[in-house]
């Protein structure tokens, strides 16, 4: 390519009636709804795909349309999983200011869903939802002619560490069990000729949520066990076919308690997808560029890996002008090559159905105005 391609982190803002349909399925009062279901789920991708086209968005994704979250799907395609009740672990950043905590929930900032909890022997139960999500995408992309597109699926880090284990005796084995099964679904998706989008905040979030009181050195043995999980998982996947999202959180939070990504950019590096997506745009992580360039200029970052900064936050209805967008990614540019950069977001806009701080609308602004910062970037980089 002569330029800088545009993507996004996945999901993107439901409409009600998918809002409604996801809630019904995940209370099991779907039955009589379920051709509905699968009405609206083939007409909203379709529209969904339209608008990132219209935004001129080149790797186009679902929106994440069929998913009730990015990782609490999987028990409607794994086994194992029972619905429960468990108490739930906070950021750490939000619990050093209560005050805040009961604003957000009070002004439905706090998202909910049922909570899985792996009570038996995890395996692939039921694909039907992933085979239907493809067809509804290739469909969408054939209509619109969106030349790439990719599918979210969650890494079994993710899975393991926001699912509780109450089944197998160690969280290696919860973890070995996770990477077999979702590696039927990343194959499938890859198969399909779409690009394979591995979700894995707990690489970062999970410090300071399922890992917040234990030391640092005990995350980070836990987080390197997720990279070798997901790589086991991936084993049959080329890796430029893959890409990976590494995110600290899609909340407007205090973010103070954050590791830091120097902390845990090695082992993002140890993960076999070639493409990183990770947040570049928000106050809390924008700074982080320079570890990036210090890692390049000690040649720490393997030549086949591409960089997909976030250069337009998720959580802010500001829209970023193009040109701050374009320097931010010549930053990146000028670590790499322009040739191992794409222009991406910090995060997704519907990270859970029915939930999403920016208003739809300005969401695709904000993608649109994404795409003009690149072809500013471009133009100064390929002249």
């Amino acid at each position: 390519m002569d330029r800088i391609l545009t993507t996004h982190v996945g999901s993107l803002p439901r409409p009600q009636r998918v809002v409604d349909l996801l809630f019904a399925q995940d209370n099991d009062l779907l039955s009589s709804s379920a051709d509905e279901f699968e009405a609206v789920l083939a007409s909203e991708v379709d529209e969904v795909v339209a608008k990132q086209m219209a935004a001129q968005v080149d790797v186009v994704s679902d929106g994440e349309m069929g998913k009730i979250s990015y990782a609490t799907y999987i028990r409607h395609r794994l086994s194992g999983f029972e619905i429960g009740v468990l108490p739930r672990a906070t950021p750490k950043d939000l619990d050093d200011f209560p005050d805040y905590k009961d604003r957000l929930a009070k002004m439905g900032g706090t998202p909910k869903y049922h909570r899985p909890i792996c009570r038996g022997p995890i395996a692939v139960k039921d694909l039907s939802g992933l085979h239907r999500d493809i067809a509804n995408l290739q469909r969408a992309c054939t209509r619109h002619g969106a030349a790439r597109a990719f599918m979210n699926s969650a890494s079994p880090g993710v899975i393991a560490v926001f699912q509780p284990n109450e089944h197998y005796p160690s969280q290696e084995q919860y973890l070995q069990a996770l990477a077999d099964a979702m590696s039927t679904e990343y194959e499938a998706i890859v198969a399909a000729g779409l690009d394979l989008q591995i979700d894995a905040p707990d690489l970062a979030m999970g410090r300071h949520i399922r890992f917040r009181d234990v030391d640092e050195a005990e995350f980070l043995r836990n987080a390197g066990l997720q990279v070798e999980a997901l790589n086991h998982a991936l084993r049959n996947v080329p890796a430029e076919r893959v890409r990976m999202h590494l995110c600290w959180g899609n909340y407007e939070g205090p973010h103070h308690h954050d590791i830091g990504l120097d902390k845990i950019v090695g082992l993002v590096l140890r993960a076999k997808p070639a493409t990183v997506l990770f947040e570049g745009a928000n106050p809390r992580h924008q700074h982080e560029w320079a570890v990036w360039a210090a890692l390049g200029q000690a040649g720490g970052i393997p030549e086949d890996k591409i960089l997909a900064p976030g250069v337009i936050d998720s959580v802010s209805n500001f829209i970023e002008h193009p040109q701050l967008i374009a320097q931010r990614l010549t930053t990146y540019a000028q670590i790499v090559g322009r040739d191992r950069v794409m222009a991406a977001t910090d995060c997704g806009f519907g990270t859970f159905a029915g939930f999403g701080a920016v208003h739809p609308p300005i969401a695709y602004a904000k993608l649109a105005s994404l795409a003009e910062g690149a072809r500013l970037a471009s133009r100064g980089l390929w002249s």
